[in-house]
């Protein structure tokens, strides 16, 4: 009995992979014949962007909330762990001021 479990098993999954190869390659081709429209967006809405000066800012602000946030979710430990809080804060914010000078 369960060797034709272990069968029907391998079908299912060799059924699976081929749909989501299938599924994986009509995205690729929509996304490749859809790239000129996503350049025209590009240049007239994205374009102007956020220079560095502005992401460091706006990482900043936004790295303090965010490990407010954790603290208050750490409890009793904050002090402990203040070290880390902090290694992670100047990481969280080089992360986040590239991210928004790229992105935006």
């Amino acid at each position: 009995m369960s060797g034709k479990r272990e069968i029907r098993d391998r079908r299912e999954a060799r059924m699976l992979a081929i749909v989501l190869v299938v599924l994986l390659a009509v995205l690729g081709v929509g996304l490749l014949l859809y790239a000129p429209a996503l350049a025209e967006f590009n240049e007239a809405y994205l374009a102007p962007g956020v220079d560095l000066k502005e992401s460091a800012v706006i990482a900043f602000f936004t790295t303090v909330v965010v490990l407010i946030i954790f603290a208050i979710a750490a409890g009793d430990g904050l002090i402990g762990e203040l070290q880390f809080m902090l290694l992670g804060f100047f990481a969280f914010f080089v992360v986040l001021w590239l991210l928004i000078a790229w992105i935006f």
